[in-house]
Protein backbone atom coordinates (compact mmCIF):
# COMPACT_ATOMS: atom_id res chain seq x y z
CA UNK A 1 0.00 0.00 0.00
CA UNK A 2 1.37 3.37 -1.02
CA UNK A 3 1.62 5.77 1.90
CA UNK A 4 2.81 9.37 2.05
CA UNK A 5 3.00 11.04 5.46
CA UNK A 6 3.84 14.72 5.82
CA UNK A 7 5.22 16.39 8.91
CA UNK A 8 6.70 19.71 9.95
CA UNK A 9 3.88 22.18 9.47
CA UNK A 10 3.00 24.84 12.01
CA UNK A 11 2.73 28.53 12.77
CA UNK A 12 5.57 30.85 11.83
CA UNK A 13 6.02 34.60 11.60
CA UNK A 14 6.56 36.34 8.26
CA UNK A 15 10.19 36.09 7.26
CA UNK A 16 10.65 32.87 9.17
CA UNK A 17 11.46 29.36 8.00
CA UNK A 18 9.90 25.92 8.15
CA UNK A 19 10.96 22.52 6.92
CA UNK A 20 8.39 20.02 5.73
CA UNK A 21 9.14 16.33 5.35
CA UNK A 22 7.30 13.52 3.64
CA UNK A 23 7.97 9.86 4.38
CA UNK A 24 7.03 7.48 1.58
CA UNK A 25 6.45 3.73 1.68
CA UNK A 26 4.84 0.94 -0.29
CA UNK A 27 6.50 1.56 -3.65
CA UNK A 28 10.02 1.84 -5.18
CA UNK A 29 10.53 5.44 -4.11
CA UNK A 30 13.72 6.07 -6.07
CA UNK A 31 11.89 5.37 -9.36
CA UNK A 32 9.34 8.18 -9.06
CA UNK A 33 9.31 11.94 -9.36
CA UNK A 34 7.70 13.57 -6.35
CA UNK A 35 5.97 16.86 -5.76
CA UNK A 36 4.90 19.34 -3.12
CA UNK A 37 1.55 21.06 -3.61
CA UNK A 38 -0.47 23.48 -1.56
CA UNK A 39 -4.04 24.63 -1.29
CA UNK A 40 -4.84 27.98 0.23
CA UNK A 41 -8.38 28.82 1.34
CA UNK A 42 -10.56 29.60 -1.65
CA UNK A 43 -7.85 28.71 -4.16
CA UNK A 44 -7.00 25.80 -6.42
CA UNK A 45 -4.33 23.31 -5.48
CA UNK A 46 -1.02 24.42 -6.97
CA UNK A 47 2.37 22.85 -7.42
CA UNK A 48 5.02 24.42 -5.21
CA UNK A 49 7.93 22.23 -6.25
CA UNK A 50 8.68 18.90 -7.83
CA UNK A 51 11.77 16.79 -8.32
CA UNK A 52 12.71 14.11 -10.82
CA UNK A 53 13.34 10.53 -9.77
CA UNK A 54 17.08 11.21 -10.23
CA UNK A 55 16.98 14.15 -7.87
CA UNK A 56 18.77 16.24 -10.49
CA UNK A 57 15.95 18.13 -12.19
CA UNK A 58 13.65 20.34 -10.18
CA UNK A 59 10.65 22.58 -10.80
CA UNK A 60 9.59 25.52 -8.65
CA UNK A 61 6.49 27.64 -8.84
CA UNK A 62 7.14 31.30 -9.63
CA UNK A 63 5.86 32.48 -6.28
CA UNK A 64 8.41 30.39 -4.33
CA UNK A 65 11.51 30.51 -6.52
CA UNK A 66 14.55 31.56 -4.55
CA UNK A 67 12.79 30.95 -1.23
CA UNK A 68 11.90 27.24 -1.25
CA UNK A 69 14.18 24.29 -1.90
CA UNK A 70 13.11 20.72 -2.43
CA UNK A 71 15.36 17.72 -2.13
CA UNK A 72 15.04 13.99 -1.79
CA UNK A 73 16.83 11.22 0.06
CA UNK A 74 16.30 7.99 -1.82
CA UNK A 75 18.03 5.95 0.88
CA UNK A 76 15.43 7.10 3.43
CA UNK A 77 12.48 7.41 1.00
CA UNK A 78 11.85 10.98 2.03
CA UNK A 79 11.37 14.34 0.39
CA UNK A 80 11.89 17.64 2.11
CA UNK A 81 10.72 21.16 1.42
CA UNK A 82 12.84 23.86 3.01
CA UNK A 83 10.82 27.08 3.13
CA UNK A 84 12.60 30.35 3.86
CA UNK A 85 11.48 33.99 3.88
CA UNK A 86 7.92 32.89 4.40
CA UNK A 87 5.10 35.27 3.53
CA UNK A 88 1.52 35.42 4.71
CA UNK A 89 0.44 34.28 1.25
CA UNK A 90 2.29 31.00 1.79
CA UNK A 91 -0.38 30.02 4.29
CA UNK A 92 -1.97 26.80 3.04
CA UNK A 93 -2.27 23.09 3.53
CA UNK A 94 0.79 21.47 2.00
CA UNK A 95 0.68 18.02 0.41
CA UNK A 96 3.32 15.69 -0.91
CA UNK A 97 2.43 13.58 -3.92
CA UNK A 98 3.82 10.83 -6.11
CA UNK A 99 4.06 11.29 -9.88
CA UNK A 100 2.03 8.72 -11.80
CA UNK A 101 4.91 7.67 -14.10
CA UNK A 102 8.02 5.75 -13.22
CA UNK A 103 11.30 7.44 -14.21
CA UNK A 104 9.50 10.68 -15.03
CA UNK A 105 10.64 14.24 -14.77
CA UNK A 106 9.26 16.89 -12.43
CA UNK A 107 5.84 18.15 -13.48
CA UNK A 108 3.46 20.73 -12.07
CA UNK A 109 0.04 19.41 -13.05
CA UNK A 110 -2.18 17.96 -10.35
CA UNK A 111 -3.38 15.27 -12.79
CA UNK A 112 0.18 13.96 -13.13
CA UNK A 113 0.13 12.71 -9.53
CA UNK A 114 -1.69 9.66 -8.30
CA UNK A 115 -1.02 9.35 -4.56
CA UNK A 116 -1.27 12.11 -1.99
CA UNK A 117 -0.47 12.59 1.65
CA UNK A 118 -3.03 13.82 4.16
CA UNK A 119 -1.58 17.32 4.20
CA UNK A 120 0.04 19.52 6.83
CA UNK A 121 -1.05 23.04 7.73
CA UNK A 122 1.40 25.92 7.35
CA UNK A 123 0.28 29.25 8.77
CA UNK A 124 2.36 32.38 8.31
CA UNK A 125 1.12 35.12 10.59
CA UNK A 126 2.38 37.73 13.00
Amino acid sequence: EVQLVESGGGLVQPGGSLRLSCAASGFPFSNYAMGWFRRAPGKERECVASIAWTGITEYYGESVKGRFTMFRDNAKSTITLQMNSLKTEDTAVYYCARNNREFGGPTAKVDDYDYWGQGTQVTVSS
